[in-house]
């Protein structure tokens, strides 16, 4: 592949991102505000403070800070501290949430009508690019329980995270994780 269609791919992928954040100033948020939300909606609950999100986004902990900050006083998540330590929080999200969430970009309505393999397909490069640019950062992957090194069936038939040795409810392994490793 030349390096000008290498270039084109880079502007492309660039595009869309932009593209895609200019439709996300909805429903009173930045798109700031809409990602942080996002994760939390997806995020399992020990992966629910202020610095998990900012590792997940890619951004600073001020930012994150902030952007929490704007997302309880528009009553969508609250500030829960740790019954163990007081200097720890996480962020749970308050009912009404999903209305905020509620639309879909262009992206999102063309990624629909792709049919299945073209979906697939897509899923599978930009997963390899997500996960190889992660690697190349020395990021965590922040994926979902089940497909943790640390997930484990017990002998009830119940998930337990093996890291935290804590068991799971069946819709925690659906759920990112901030302590994520790659299985082998």
């Amino acid at each position: 592949m030349s390096e000008s269609e290498k270039n084109t791919i880079l502007e492309m992928l660039e595009r869309i991102g932009r593209l895609t954040q200019a439709e996300q100033w909805t429903n009173d948020l930045n798109p700031t505000q809409l990602a942080a939300l996002k994760y939390l909606a997806r995020a399992n609950c020990f992966s629910r403070a202020p610095s998990h999100v900012a590792d997940y986004l890619g951004t600073t902990r001020g930012t994150v800070s902030q952007t929490l900050k704007a997302l309880v006083r528009k009553g969508l998540i609250e500030e829960v501290r740790s019954e163990q330590d007081r200097r720890s929080i996480r962020y749970d999200l308050r009912e009404g949430y999903e209305r905020a969430l509620d639309f879909d970009t262009s992206i999102a309505k063309t990624v629909a009508q792709m049919d299945e393999d073209e979906q697939q397909r897509l899923s599978d490069s930009l997963r390899h690019l997500l996960t190889t640019t992660l690697k190349m950062r020395k990021n965590r992957t922040f994926g979902m329980c089940r497909t943790c090194k640390h997930h484990r069936i017990g002998v009830k038939g119940n998930a337990h995270c093996a890291l935290l040795e804590v068991d799971l409810k069946p819709h925690q392994i659906k759920q990112i994780c901030h302590e994520h490793a790659t299985a082998a």
